[in-house]
């Protein structure tokens, strides 16, 4: 589907990530909700900004604007890694949007401050809950505080080990179908001398995700927590799987590995350096652009070492959600309708690279051409595969992840922290964040 020149609904289309509080709040405000004549004027909140998605957004919004004229939507984008932090600040500074996208990472916090509105009516109401997928819609009850719907899903994603096809022919080498295939793949293809390396670990911003999925995946453990609220988080398996990966760090990965978020990992794969990539659907149009659709592949992360079954991290759910306080719940529940459409969810998902929650949209033609997605929808609908629920449930979710394990988990890569201590660390925040929601609920 071709992309439409993007309008500007206003002119603080992308705030950069730079930006202070004070010049952030300046730029929120500078565009509010309100009513122009017979024009209702909402404010959308876009949580994931930058040069690939805003141009989408400003299509679908130019898409609703003409089959509505009555609505104006301004279009405000954040970059993914402030968003929670601008909408902590939006509640405490009561300067909320009407509408915007809400991650399942931390929807709870912003719910259970009474943020949202719920939608299990407006979703029965409209019929909209028989084009969704059922799978995504749980997944978004699950992460809420109290299993109502506060978004409504867009779209889906899974851990994806992306590789060079083109080097593994080179080096004669089969294509990796097991982890031990993975393991003996990265260490054939690093070569320092040419700067080339099997392998990129994501040790700065966001790294915790996949080194969660990454363990789990290997291990084989089905279950975050035990039912009597123990996590698995430092089971043996777990830390015997995080020894094998730290153990690459600047033997079969580059030593920038060690603060490098996204964009550099993604960096370094694309521009030629690294042979293997964990990440998501989401990167994938950033690799064929790059390196050409015959010479990069993505797979789902293989089953466990014992190779009897796969588990899979649940990746962060996105969705659309209806902020209270807004002026125009219906005006703004008509753009959620129109942004779940089947067209416009088979826009956003093709373009993103993402599986639509739009169960027509998931049978495009396009879905199954993406040989990645496919593989992904494949896994995820086999009844043999676990996915491992990560507690979005827990407003300390992110704080834990974020603030208390990524530097911890820098200190692991450089051998100043064991993965067992690591490990047991962590695993005790959880566990104490878990005894007070068990007992709250």
């Amino acid at each position: 589907m071709s992309k439409k020149p993007p309008r500007k609904a206003c002119t603080r289309s992308v705030m950069p990530a730079a930006a202070t509080a004070a010049a952030t709040l300046l730029l929120l405000t500078a565009c509010g909700s309100g009513t122009d004549g017979d024009t209702v004027t909402l404010q959308f909140w876009d949580n994931n900004a930058g040069p690939d998605r805003t141009p989408l957004w400003e299509h679908i919004i130019e898409e609703f604007e003409a089959d509505n004229p009555d609505i104006t939507v301004e279009y405000v984008g954040i970059p993914i890694d402030s968003v929670q932090q601008k909408y902590d600040t939006a509640i405490a500074g009561d300067s909320l949007p009407d509408v915007g996208l809400v991650s399942t990472a931390y929807l709870s916090n912003v719910a259970a401050r009474e943020a949202l509105q719920p939608l299990d009516d407006r979703i029965a109401d409209s019929g909209l809950e028989e084009d969704l997928n059922v799978g995504f819609l749980e997944n978004v009850r699950e992460a809420g505080p109290d299993e109502q719907t506060y978004t409504v899903p867009t779209s889906a994603n899974l851990g994806i080990l992306w590789y060079r096809s083109d080097w593994f022919e080179e080096e004669g080498l089969d294509e990796p179908q097991s982890w031990e295939d993975f393991f003996e793949a990265a260490e054939a293809l690093t070569d320092t001398s040419e700067n080339r390396y099997g392998f990129t670990i994501r040790g700065g911003s966001g790294s915790i995700a996949q080194i969660l999925d990454e363990m789990y995946a290997i291990s084989g453990i089905d279950t975050f927590f035990e039912e009597d609220g123990a996590t698995t988080l430092n089971a043996p398996e777990n830390v015997e799987a995080l020894e094998r990966i730290a153990a690459m760090f600047e033997e079969q990965t580059p030593t920038a590995d060690l603060n490098n978020d996204f964009p550099k990992m993604v960096a370094q794969f694309t521009g030629g350096d690294v042979a293997m990539l964990h990440h998501n659907l989401g990167s994938y149009s950033n690799h064929v652009e790059a390196l050409g659709e015959d010479n990069v592949v993505g797979v789902p992360l293989f089953p466990s070492e014992n190779g009897q079954e796969r588990t899979i991290m649940s990746n962060p759910t996105d969705g659309i959600a209806l902020f209270e306080g807004t002026d125009h719940p219906d005006e703004s529940w008509r753009f959620i309708e129109f942004v779940l459409s089947a067209q416009m969810n088979s826009y956003w998902n093709e373009n993103v690279g993402q599986i639509p929650a739009n169960t027509t949209a998931a049978e495009d033609e396009w879905v199954q051409e993406n040989e990645a997605l496919a593989s992904a929808s494949e896994v995820m609908d086999d009844p043999d595969t676990t996915i491992v629920q990560l507690p979005y449930y827990l407003p300390e979710f992110n704080p834990i992840t974020k603030t208390d394990m990524e530097p911890l988990f820098q200190q692991v890569l450089v051998g100043d922290l064991s993965a067992q201590e690591f490990l047991d660390e962590s695993a005790e925040l959880f566990e104490v964040a878990e005894a007070e929601y068990r007992e709250r609920q």
